[in-house]
Parts: structure tokens; C-alpha cells; sequence
């Protein structure tokens, strides 16, 4: 639970910068699906599940 809280406080202080927000908030509808299709990719390619 604490690495949970450290992510979400991380994830705070980045999305309250006036740049970063500006950028997620012009990609973030492009940049979020792609990220946790990247991320399921690899969870499905690390646990071997197509035999690879």
C-alpha cells in the first residue's frame, strides 16, 4: 500500500505542473490507451502465455 500511495502522490505532483499537464491534457486520450496496450503486451509476453 505504501509504493500504491508513493504512486499516486508521484502521479499528483507530475499531472500539477503547468507543462506536463498542458501535454497530457492535449494527448493524454492517445497516450493512455497505448500505454496499457503496451503494458498488457507485456504482462502477456513476461508470463508466457502465447508459449513464446
Amino acid at each position: 500500500m505504501v509504493l500504491a500511495a508513493v504512486w499516486c502522490f508521484a502521479g499528483r505532483f507530475f499531472a500539477t505542473r503547468p507543462v506536463i499537464a498542458k501535454a497530457l491534457s492535449r494527448w493524454g486520450h492517445i497516450l493512455f490507451p497505448l500505454v496499457l496496450i503496451a503494458l498488457g503486451g507485456l504482462i502477456l509476453v513476461e508470463g508466457r502465455a502465447f508459449g513464446l
